[in-house]
């Protein structure tokens, strides 16, 4: 066994949205690298071999989140690494969506992490050190037609984190934000769709979620994502952003480049919203 792996022996990690996806990826990976791994889902499956513990955790509520991260330290004592990944796709046009349908997608992709947060810092400050990773997407950067309040709760998430790195840096805690662009995940698949439809925006709608389905399905491996958070656990010096995958590193650099009248052009070739084909 090398240095490395008996070291990270010693270390807890606590891993939300497991079940599939980066966070399936992501704690199989460093379970395999010999970290303590700790999943979670809201039901997950007893009769699956995981590859790594997992805990019933509905990080909507308040109770779910004490009883998941009491539970870890019942069986650890520690909680070294949070890996906040739990999180849903809302597709339709802003008009379409309900605010009730909009506070939901903030509850799970924005105040799940933050109640994860509440609850893992009081843990990391008494044994003086942790790290918090938050999967964000190229969502909080740019924001994606038809997708406005995914968006919006990716792009809170990116403001809430920076606060929150300078904030607890003294305690010797990280912050660190993954910015994965389009990748093979069932994030499409498992998307939900707002419940009210208005007409006049039938065909905007139609060609923007094929689009954005097409993008994901010509995505790169998730496990590129998982290999880029075992990189970030394991840094001395974690940054505060990683960008992951071609197009998330790519686009926001043309963004802050070109005159924002292309850019927007751009966008709305490639989501088809003039009825265009897109580049």
């Amino acid at each position: 066994m090398s240095a490395e792996e008996k070291a990270s022996k010693q270390q807890a990690v606590l891993v939300t949205g497991a079940s599939s996806g980066f966070g399936e990826a992501t704690a199989s990976l460093l379970a395999q690298r010999g970290y303590r791994v700790f999943g979670t889902g809201r039901a997950p499956d007893r009769n699956r071999a995981w590859g790594y513990e997992m805990l019933p955790l509905d990080v909507r509520s308040d109770d779910s989140v004490r009883a998941c991260v009491q539970g870890l330290m019942e069986r650890t004592g520690r909680l070294d690494v949070l890996i906040n990944n739990a999180g849903y796709e809302l597709a339709g046009a802003v008009e379409e969506t309900s605010i009730s349908e909009a506070r939901d997608q903030f509850e799970t992709n924005f105040f799940g992490a933050a109640r994860m947060v509440k609850a893992a810092l009081p843990v990391m400050r008494k044994q003086k050190g942790g790290r918090i990773l938050l999967v964000s997407s190229l969502a909080g950067l740019i924001s994606v037609p038809f997708h406005g309040f995914y968006s919006a709760s990716k792009h809170a998430l990116e403001g809430y984190a920076e606060a929150l790195r300078h904030e607890v840096k003294g305690f010797n805690i990280s912050v660190s934000l993954i910015e994965p662009g389009f990748f093979r995940t069932n994030l499409a698949r498992a998307a939900r769709n707002s419940i009210e439809t208005v007409s006049e925006y039938a065909g905007m709608r139609e060609r923007a979620l094929k689009a954005f389905v097409r993008a994901v399905q010509a995505g790169e491996d998730p496990g590129l994502v998982a290999s880029l958070i075992l990189t970030v656990v394991g840094s001395r010096s974690p940054r505060l952003r990683y960008r992951v995958g071609k197009d998330a590193k790519r686009l926001p650099r043309i963004k802050a480049l070109v005159p924002e009248a292309a850019f927007e052009a751009g966008v709305r070739r490639n989501f088809h919203l003039d009825g265009q084909e897109g580049i």
